[in-house]
């Protein structure tokens, strides 16, 4: 692991994959002098990438929030988001009957949208579900936790249908030293529980990265060696980057942080090229 410049090492890429949170922004808004670092790739003519796992907005949804915190001019194509991606799976399936899904109504409007009738796991009777043809595991709000989940693991008990997780993590930063239970978490509990493997979306699987360097491919030359993959998380952006072969900066703005990085890195054996302190240095 080298400690670096995040300008300084940028200029020997051609092409910058970003995590959202705890790289771009936080709890308290968008970081300080991250739309300058936006400005500065844009004119080095270095293409860049939001690749988030969050689910819970579409991406013009997500250009629309970094606008209010300050960061304008994204475009949608500039961001890549799990819901994306489990939206694309969902409409190639051409899965029949309804979609059963844990979650808010906003995130299910958008990943589900393709006409296909959707249920919120609430309003299932677990009596009559005979119509339901997969379910989809949204994000971490919009439920009863209690009756919710326990109505989850009893439907999925009862069928034999397709499960989708459209955000992998498994936990995210509530502020400074708080976390609170992700997606990935609860439908890993699930996964624990009916000793089932369901389909996962978002980083650290390959189907991100995959979609953004195909994306990039279409309209410029360049290969992995030329792309740089930037988190704040070990297990799923740095990871994510290695499986993918790809050159990994972790920063430390976020779920790593300088207190921790060493004893973190060498405990889960992932290991970034390259530390920097931010990307806006």
């Amino acid at each position: 692991m080298q400690r670096t410049s995040f300008l300084e090492l940028t200029k020997n890429y051609k092409a910058v994959f970003l995590d959202s949170y705890g790289v771009l922004k936080n709890h308290e808004g968008l970081l300080s002098g991250v739309a300058e670092t936006i400005d500065y790739l844009r004119t080095a003519g270095i293409v860049f990438r939001i690749l988030t796992n969050d689910a819970s907005r579409s991406r013009q949804q997500q250009v629309d929030l970094f606008n209010e915190l300050g960061l304008a001019g994204l475009t949608a194509d500039e961001i890549i988001t799990s819901g994306t991606l489990a939206r694309h799976f969902i409409e190639d399936k051409r899965l029949k009957g309804k979609i059963a899904y844990l979650g808010t109504a906003n995130a299910a409007e958008y990943i589900l949208q393709s006409g296909r009738e959707s249920i919120s796991i609430r309003d299932v009777d677990l009596e009559n579900c005979g119509e339901i043809s997969g379910f989809v595991f949204l994000d971490d709000e919009g439920f009863d936790w209690n009756t919710d989940i326990n109505k989850t693991i009893n439907l999925l008990r009862m069928k034999n249908i397709p499960v989708v997780v459209a955000n992998s993590d498994k936990l995210y930063p509530l502020s400074d030293g708080d976390v609170a239970v992700g997606t990935g978490g609860l439908a890993k509990l699930v996964e624990n529980i009916l000793n089932r493997k369901f389909i996962h979306f978002g980083k650290p699987d390959s189907q991100m990265f995959m979609y953004a360097y195909s994306q990039i491919l279409e309209q410029h030359t360049l290969s992995k060696q030329d792309i740089l993959m930037v988190g704040d998380t070990l297990h799923t952006d740095i990871l994510g980057g290695n499986k993918f072969g790809l050159s990994t900066a972790l920063v430390l703005t976020g779920n790593t942080t300088e207190d921790s990085v060493d004893m973190l890195v060498s405990s889960t054996g992932i290991i970034p090229d390259y530390i920097c302190e931010s990307i806006v240095e």
